[in-house]
C-alpha cells in the first residue's frame, strides 16, 4: 500500500468540509476523486500533500513514498527558460555527467597515467558512475525533455522562450509537464485536463495511462476519467465512498445502491407498518396482549433503516425557441481571420448550418475558433470573406471567460437588468432553478466562483429564448452533475447549436458534425467524436497504405514491364473472346501476383529492417558508444526511426496476407 487516510475530517468553524474521509491507494493505481463543486475534493488533496492541516484522523504514507501535486490552475513562477526550468530536474544526473567529463580528462592527463594505481581507481570510479549515469537515464535526458514538451503542446514553441512570459494557462501546463519528468511515486492532480486541447488530452491520456507511479486525480473530464481510472471515490456530503470501476461503471454502481437501499428501506417500513397495526390491534386484548407486548419489544430493538438521501439538488433548466428560424441558418464563404490584420490564424473557412444542426467546432488552442464565434456575433471583423444568416434568427451567445458579465452587480441584479420586463418573482425562480436561493441572490457576482458565474451566464441564456446558440466551452468551470443537467437541456433544444467544446464526452453526446479547424479552413466530419476519430485514422491507414505501395511500385517498376509484356503476349494468344469471366479471371491473376511480389518486397524489406536493429543494438552495448552521450542519442534516434518503419511494414504485410 502507498498511502492511506483515515477517518480524517476537516472543518471551516462551523462549517463541516471533510468527515471522516478514508481512502487508500496501491502502487501504479489509477484513482478518481469526484462530487460537485465545493464538495471538498481540492482541500482532500491539499491535506494528503501536507499543504493544509486536518481536524482529526491519520495520513500514513510510506517514508521513501514521494509525492507530487499539481494544484487546480497553479502555474510555474519562474526566471528561467522553458528548457532550463525542465532541465532543473535532472540536476542531479548533470553533476554525475559534468563528474564523468572530469574523470575523463583525469583519464587523460599523463600525471594520473603515469600511476598505475591512479589511473585504475579513476577507471574504477568512472565505469561505476558511467553505469549509474545509463540506469538513471542519463542518456536519454533531452529526448525525455523534447519529447514532454512536444506532448504538452509546447513543440512549436522555442525552448528558449522565459517561463514568465508564457500565458496562465501555458504555466500550468508546463507545471504538469515538469512533474510527469519528476515522476514522483503518486501524482495529485487537481483539474489536469484545464486548458489543454484535444490532442494534448489524448497525449496526456496515453502518457498517464503508463505512468511508473500511482494517480490520485480530481477531474470533470468523463471522457479523460473513463480512460484512465479504475476506481472512483465520491465525496458527498462531506463523506467518501469508494465504487470499482471507470466514471460510466460508477454512474451504474451509485444508481444500482440507491435502488436497492431504497428497497430495504421500503421493505423494512412494511414490516414496521405491520408490526404498528398488530400492536394496536392485540394490545387491549386480554387473549392476545402477551403477543402484542412481545412485537413492540422486537420492534423497540429493530436496527432502523435509514431512508437514503439520493442525489443532491442539481440545477433544472431548459432552453425554449420564441420563434423558430428559417430554414438556411448559417453560410459562411472563404472567411479569414487574425488578431492584427497582418498574420491570419485561419483562412478560407466555408461550411454551412441549417435549423436544427448540431455542430461542434474543434481544433488546436491558438488557431481561432473563438475569434470565428465572436466574428459571426459581430464582436470581431473578419479579413476577408463574407457570411450571412438567415431569416428570423435570433442567436443567445455563451462567452467561456464570461465577460459579459458584471462583477459589481449582486446575482439578482445582473439577471434582472438584463430582462426588466419579468417579474422579480419569475427572476427568482430562474435563478433558484440554477441553484441561487435565499440570500444566495444578494451575492456580489464578483465573489462567485467560476462555477456560479456560468451558472449565471446558462441563467441568462436560457431567458433569450434565441433559435440560435453559439456556445464557446460552455462545460468549462461546470461540475459533473451540471453538465449532465446542461446536455439534457441542449439535447431537448429545437433550436440550432453551434460550439466549441474540448469535452469529449460532451462531444460524443452532443455533435451530429464535428467542423475541425486548421490554419486552411474547415473540414466537415458527420457524426460525433468517437466517429471523427474513426474517420481520421482510417484516412490515416490509407495515406500510409499509398505511400507503401507506391514504394513498392517504385522498386518493381522495371521488372514489371518486362513481365507485363511477355503476360500481355501470352494472354493474347490463348484468348478465346472477350467473355466477361475470362477478362475477371486474368484480372484476379494479375492482382495475385501484384499481392505476391509486394509481399516478397515487404520480407525483403522486414529482414533488412530486423538485420539493421540489431546491429543498433548492437551498438548500444559498445563501451566506446554507450560512453559517448551524443552517439547514444544519434543511435536511438535512428534505432526509433527503425523500429517505427518496421512496425508500418508487419502491419502493412498483415493487411496484404489475409
Amino acid at each position: 500500500m502507498l498511502l492511506q487516510v483515515s477517518a480524517i475530517s476537516k472543518s471551516y468553524g462551523v462549517s463541516t468540509v471533510l468527515s471522516n474521509i478514508s481512502l487508500q491507494i496501491e502502487a501504479r493505481e489509477r484513482i478518481g476523486l469526484v462530487g460537485v463543486n465545493g464538495a471538498g475534493k481540492s482541500t482532500l488533496l491539499q491535506i494528503i500533500a501536507g499543504e493544509l492541516s486536518y481536524d482529526s484522523g491519520s495520513i500514513f504514507k510510506a517514508k521513501e513514498t514521494k509525492i507530487g501535486y499539481l494544484k487546480q490552475n497553479s502555474g510555474l513562477t519562474s526566471d528561467r527558460s522553458i528548457w532550463n526550468e525542465l532541465m532543473s530536474v535532472f540536476d542531479r544526473l548533470l553533476e554525475m555527467e559534468e563528474e564523468l567529463r572530469r574523470l575523463e580528462a583525469r583519464m587523460s592527463d599523463p600525471d594520473v597515467l603515469a600511476d598505475e594505481k591512479k589511473t585504475e581507481e579513476t577507471m574504477r570510479r568512472y565505469a561505476e558512475l558511467s553505469d549509474a549515469f545509463r540506469e538513471r537515464g542519463g542518456y536519454e535526458i533531452e529526448a525525455r525533455i523534447r519529447g514532454i514538451l512536444s506532448g504538452m503542446g509546447f513543440g512549436h514553441m522555442d525552448p528558449a522562450t522565459p517561463v514568465q512570459t508564457l500565458s496562465g494557462g501555458q504555466k500550468t501546463r508546463l507545471a504538469l509537464a515538469k512533474m510527469l519528468l519528476e515522476a514522483p511515486d503518486l501524482l495529485l492532480l487537481d483539474e489536469p485536463t484545464n486548458h489543454l486541447d484535444i490532442p494534448t488530452l489524448t497525449w496526456l491520456e496515453q502518457y498517464l495511462r503508463s505512468y511508473p507511479g500511482a494517480i490520485l486525480v480530481v477531474s470533470h473530464d468523463r471522457y479523460f476519467l473513463d480512460s484512465l481510472v479504475g476506481a472512483i471515490y465520491e465525496i458527498e456530503r462531506t463523506t467518501s465512498r469508494r465504487y470499482t470501476g471507470n466514471y460510466s461503471r460508477y454512474i451504474e454502481l451509485k444508481a444500482a445502491d440507491y435502488e436497492a437501499q431504497l428497497k430495504q428501506y421500503e421493505k423494512q417500513q412494511e414490516e414496521i407498518f405491520k408490526m404498528e397495526d398488530f400492536i394496536q390491534r392485540n394490545l387491549v386484548r386480554a387473549s392476545t396482549t402477551k403477543r402484542a407486548q412481545s412485537r413492540r419489544k422486537a420492534l423497540d430493538k429493530m436496527e432502523r433503516i435509514e431512508k437514503p438521501l439520493g442525489e443532491l439538488k442539481r440545477a433544472s433548466f431548459s432552453f425554449e425557441v420564441e420563434a423558430p428560424s428559417g430554414r438556411e441558418v448559417l453560410d459562411i464563404r472563404g472567411l479569414s481571420i487574425s488578431y492584427d490584420r497582418q498574420q491570419p490564424l485561419a483562412q478560407g473557412i466555408t461550411f454551412q448550418l441549417r435549423r436544427g444542426d448540431t455542430a461542434a467546432l474543434i481544433g488546436p488552442n491558438g488557431i481561432g475558433k473563438s475569434t470565428l464565434l465572436k466574428t459571426l456575433i459581430g464582436q470581431h471583423t473578419q479579413d476577408r470573406g463574407a457570411f450571412d444568416w438567415g431569416t428570423n434568427v435570433k442567436i443567445g451567445y455563451y462567452d467561456q471567460e464570461q465577460t459579459g458579465l458584471n462583477p459589481n452587480q449582486t446575482v439578482l441584479e445582473e439577471v434582472w437588468n438584463a430582462f426588466p420586463h419579468l417579474e422579480e418573482a419569475r427572476i427568482r425562480t430562474v435563478l433558484g432553478n440554477f441553484l441561487f436561493s435565499g440570500e444566495d441572490v444578494f451575492k456580489k457576482v464578483g465573489s462567485l466562483s467560476g462555477g456560479e458565474k456560468a451558472r449565471v451566464a446558462l441563467a441568462k441564456l436560457m431567458l433569450q429564448k434565441a433559435n440560435v446558440l453559439i456556445l464557446d466551452e460552455p462545460t468549462n468551470h461546470l461540475d459533473l452533475y451540471s453538465k449532465e443537467v446542461l446536455e439534457s437541456a441542449l439535447m431537448e433544444y429545437e433550436g440550432t447549436l453551434l460550439f466549441i467544446s474540448h469535452d469529449r464526452y460532451f462531444l460524443n453526446k452532443m455533435a451530429e458534425n464535428m467542423l475541425e479547424m486548421d490554419k486552411d479552413g474547415i473540414t466537415v466530419y458527420l457524426g460525433n467524436y468517437d466517429d471523427y476519430v474513426e474517420k481520421k485514422q482510417e484516412l490515416a491507414e490509407m495515406q500510409q497504405q499509398q505511400r507503401l505501395a507506391e514504394a513498392a511500385s517504385r522498386g518493381g517498376a522495371e521488372a514489371g514491364k518486362g513481365r507485363g509484356h511477355a503476360e500481355g503476349g501470352a494472354a493474347k494468344a490463348t484468348e478465346p473472346g472477350a467473355g466477361s469471366d475470362y477478362e475477371a479471371g486474368k484480372q484476379a491473376k494479375r492482382e495475385e501476383r501484384s499481392r505476391l511480389r509486394k509481399l516478397e518486397q515487404l520480407e525483403q524489406q522486414i529482414a533488412q529492417l530486423e538485420e539493421a536493429i540489431g546491429s543498433l543494438e548492437a551498438e548500444l552495448t559498445d563501451p566506446d558508444v554507450y560512453n559517448n552521450y551524443m552517439l547514444v542519442q544519434e543511435k536511438n534516434a535512428a534505432l526509433e526511426t527503425k523500429r517505427e518503419l518496421l512496425a508500418e511494414c508487419y502491419e502493412q504485410w498483415e493487411q496484404i496476407a489475409e
